[in-house]
């Protein structure tokens, strides 16, 4: 089998760093924050501008419309107080009409009565001239007035005779002018009568017709200005409801770009962290092993030693971690081989500048090729669970003699003999 055709993992991942036991603990820290405590938030809608921009255009829009109908309101306000007035006046002029109406039908009233008095006066006149005509007839016209009062049964019709005689002497003439004056009044009273009633009439029904047109206009115009003041309401709601939507977008919006801000901050404080470890882990791996080239392989817990089992040999040590858990070179060297292997599902083979082989079986990724040089502590691959694996670990082998597949020998005094130490073996 080619060394290509072993690259079964997708393509290398190169990472230089020199990292020790501190810089996993500082990677899943910085995970931590960023998911909220390791439980994944869903992100923020973000409103798209043309989302904002028919927001913004429909507020717009139903604020003209609003502003429109707010001047056909107060327009018909308008015509409604000038109706108003109109409508009092109307109502005035109702009033005043029916108060001349009746005026005129007691100044009609009393010229009866003017009437029926004349009239009574010349009745009386008609019956003493016709009385006085009458004796006059019967006593001859030569009959004097001496003569007149010679001709009486006794006292009584003397005086009786007496008086008629002296009052037609004295009013003879008045009494007729009276007369044809009373006539002339009666006509003419009941002339003035009549056409101050048909006046007056007309009059009030030219003020009830007035009045009640006003009182139409009155009343189709309360019922615009209701119609409109209603499209009003309407409409503001409408308006209301697109501030509310252009509100929530923009708050949206906003949200948006603050939890951007404040992720792209806690991703910074990560890398930030994650570099700061990575360097601590440098630090600390040259401080250890006193710069002798040879770091610890993967950092974790030692859960199985070099040795016999259950009637085989155990080859390497096992370091249980968690998968992803990075695996570095643990010396400088040119990588043999990368990919699948027998047993080991994935594994890298590494041919350090000592001669020796290193081998780092079970790992989940590798990030490293076949002919590629490494450096001590880079990353090469990181923890899995793959072959013949009863957990995520690093298996790590040690082949002193440069053989690839034999020779192998306990890695935990190999490498502390080289500064490195394992612990649980």
């Amino acid at each position: 089998m080619s060394q290509r055709s072993l690259r079964a993992a997708p393509a290398p991942v190169r990472r230089t760093s020199r990292l020790r036991a501190g810089a996993l603990a500082a990677l899943l820290a910085g995970a931590v924050v960023l998911t909220g405590g390791g439980v994944a938030s869903a992100d923020p809608e973000n409103p798209t501008d043309e989302q904002l921009q028919d927001a913004r255009v429909a507020q717009d829009a139903a604020a003209a419309e609003v502003g429109r109908i707010a001047g056909l309101v107060a327009a018909a306000e308008a015509r409604l107080e000038q109706v108003q007035v109109q409508a009092e006046a109307a109502g005035t002029a109702y009033l005043l009409a029916e108060e001349a109406r009746q005026a005129a039908e007691a100044t009609a009233e009393r010229t009866a009565q003017d009437l029926q008095a004349a009239a009574d006066a010349v009745a009386a006149a008609q019956a003493r001239l016709t009385d006085f005509s009458r004796n006059t007839y019967m006593n001859g016209t030569t009959l004097t007035s001496e003569m007149a009062l010679l001709d009486v049964d006794g006292p009584a019709e003397l005086v009786r005779k007496a008086a008629t005689l002296d009052y037609v002497a004295d009013h003879q003439v008045d009494v007729l002018g009276g007369l044809e004056a009373a006539r002339v009044q009666q006509a003419a009273a009941d002339a003035a009568a009549r056409s101050a009633r048909d006046q007056k009439a007309a009059a009030e029904a030219a003020a009830q017709a007035a009045k009640a047109e006003a009182e139409a206009q009155l009343a189709a115009q309360e019922t615009a200005v209701a119609d409109a003041a209603a499209q009003k309401t309407a409409l503001e709601q409408q308006l209301q409801a697109a501030q509310v939507r252009l509100l929530e977008l923009q708050g949206a919006r906003d949200a948006y770009q603050a939890w951007a801000a404040q992720k792209a901050a806690e991703e910074a404080a990560a890398r930030e962290a994650e570099e700061r470890a990575r360097a601590q882990a440098v630090a600390d791996s040259a401080a250890d092993e006193g710069g002798a080239g040879y770091v610890r392989p993967a950092t974790g817990r030692t859960s199985s030693c070099f040795g016999a089992r259950w009637g085989v040999t155990h080859y390497g040590v096992d370091i249980a971690a968690p998968i992803g858990t990075p695996i570095y070179a643990a010396t400088s060297g040119v990588v043999q081989r990368a990919g699948t292997a027998t047993g080991f599902g994935y594994a890298v083979y590494l041919r350090g500048d000592d001669g020796a082989v290193t081998v780092y079986g079970h790992i989940n990724r590798y990030f490293v090729a076949a002919g590629e040089r490494v450096a001590a502590g880079q990353q090469i691959a990181e923890v899995g669970n793959r072959g013949q694996s009863t957990g995520p670990h690093l298996h790590f082998e040690v082949h002193p003699s440069g053989a690839m597949y034999g020779g192998q020998v306990d890695p935990v005094p190999w490498l502390a003999a080289r500064g490195i130490t394992i612990r649980g073996c």
